[in-house]
């Protein structure tokens, strides 16, 4: 794997996680969203990854091939959580039922905190390795002086 790879696969694993960390803070945000444009309450996403073979770049032997050594991930998709809303005696909330009841979304706020910390973490990693691999080449580059 060369530079430009590895610079690559880095930048590759920000992308996906800060489309996390996006997805995370808006389910924080609508944690108690009762009443949405499409009716009922809002609804948990969920960002869904999958591992992406990085192209050779123009240096390699098969320029513009797969590096089988290599694979970066990239956003498959945002898909809404399917788990049905819970369920909280409020008789005075405006957006309650007849019973009495109000459908706030799935979201656990705890849980969603972890996934942006866990985000968060991973994008400092993928920032330390992108900050490697660059000195690692500036040094390569100073050898020759």
């Amino acid at each position: 794997m060369d530079f430009f790879t590895a610079m690559e696969v880095s930048a590759s694993g920000m992308s996906a996680e800060r489309t996390r960390m996006n997805v995370a803070s808006s389910n924080l945000a609508n944690a108690q969203t009762t009443e949405t444009p499409e009716g009922g309450p809002s609804k948990r996403l969920d960002v869904v990854l999958q591992s992406q073979p990085m192209a050779r770049n123009v240096s390699g032997a098969a320029a513009g091939g797969a590096d089988a050594a290599a694979n970066g991930v990239k956003v498959n998709g945002i898909v809404q959580d399917t788990a049905p809303p819970r369920q909280e005696y409020d008789p005075g909330h405006p957006d309650a039922d007849a019973n009495g009841y109000v459908s706030y979304p799935n979201i656990n706020v705890v849980e969603e905190m972890v996934d942006m910390i866990t985000a968060s973490r991973a994008y400092e990693a993928g920032v330390t390795s992108l900050n490697t691999a660059v000195a690692m080449a500036e040094r390569a580059l100073s050898i020759g002086k």
